[in-house]
């Protein structure tokens, strides 16, 4: 804790917010240093007049308007920060399209289910306030596939989900029934539709063959971008206070196996451009030991015995 507490301001607020028994006022204090000091502020210092990073809204990658507010999101800037507001406002007047989604792309004829959830997931975080983000929800939901998750080459046939499309839109959904509290129950039905998809494959695994769908899976990365991995996905259930369920058992397992000392490393970088380097792979990673440490803090509120073999 002390080691994690010497980190930068969003490492500060989070590890208070998750693993330490802290009042409101007391977090909202650790907080707002995140867009005057550390990572944040250097990421918001380097939006442009016209609102974007990076002269893009999602190129290039990973300096564009998109994913620099996607890092800032998963920092836990705050929610009224305005350049973050004006940031997300340009995507949304910039990437609307004409069937409810988001489309960036000039050769595509329809809107990108991956990018229209991530797009949702900001939107509803910093609490943009527009009858078109609730279109992009309903873009979401349509886009369930009948196994329970998503993909975003269904248009291009794809009848089996993605990791990768799936956990953006739970991440999506989440955000916007936390924000705004509207179409609950049918959001509640999708999501546990999609969070048997990801327990059938126990997070990473082939439901047929059991095995490794994608050792990359197996690597955790901050940020995550668009990609999934083990721990954004344990990530995400513990944040929802998932119940139990021996299918999480592999997961946790690996989980464990990645722990140095107390701490996990950061093992992978995904390739692109960035402005600047918050951690360093292969290195002790402040961000994954304290999502792992907020992971195994949910788990263990109930003996795991009970619930592995």
């Amino acid at each position: 804790m002390k080691w994690l507490m010497k980190g930068d301001p969003a490492i500060q607020y989070q590890t208070a917010r998750d693993l330490l028994d802290v009042t409101m006022e007391e977090l909202e204090v650790l907080q707002d240093p995140i867009q005057y000091a550390g990572w944040g502020s250097r990421f918001l210092s380097f939006q442009e007049k016209s609102g974007m990073w990076g002269r893009g809204l999602y190129s290039p990658k990973w300096i564009s308007t998109h994913y620099t507010l996607m890092t800032l999101m998963d920092l836990g800037l705050p929610t009224s920060n305005d350049q973050a507001i004006k940031g997300c406002k340009t995507l949304l007047d910039h990437g609307y399209y004409t069937d409810g989604g988001i489309n960036y792309f000039a050769s595509l004829k329809h809107s990108e289910t991956c990018v229209t959830s991530m797009t949702l997931a900001l939107l509803s975080y910093f609490e943009i306030d527009d009858p078109r983000v609730d279109n992009l929800k309903d873009f979401v939901l349509d886009q369930q596939m009948k196994d329970g998750g998503w993909n975003c080459q269904s248009f291009n046939g794809a009848t089996h989900s993605s990791f990768h499309t799936t956990i953006c839109a739970l991440e999506a959904l989440r955000n916007y029934e936390k924000k705004t509290k509207k179409d609950v129950l049918r959001i509640e039905n999708v999501r546990k539709k999609a969070h048997e998809f990801l327990l059938q494959h126990h997070l990473f695994k082939s439901h047929r063959t059991q095995e490794i769908v994608d050792q990359r899976m197996t690597r955790f990365s901050f940020p995550p971008r668009w990609k999934y991995d083990v721990m954004r996905a344990l990530d995400y259930f513990q944040e929802i206070k998932m119940p139990h369920d021996p299918r999480f058992c592999d997961a946790i397992t690996l989980l464990k196996k990645k722990e140095k000392q107390g701490k996990w490393t950061l093992q992978n970088k995904h390739s692109g451009r960035t402005f600047f380097e918050m951690e360093k792979p292969g290195q002790p990673s402040r961000m994954n030991t304290l999502r792992a440490l907020r992971i195994l803090k949910w788990w263990v509120t109930k003996p795991q015995e009970t619930v592995c073999k």
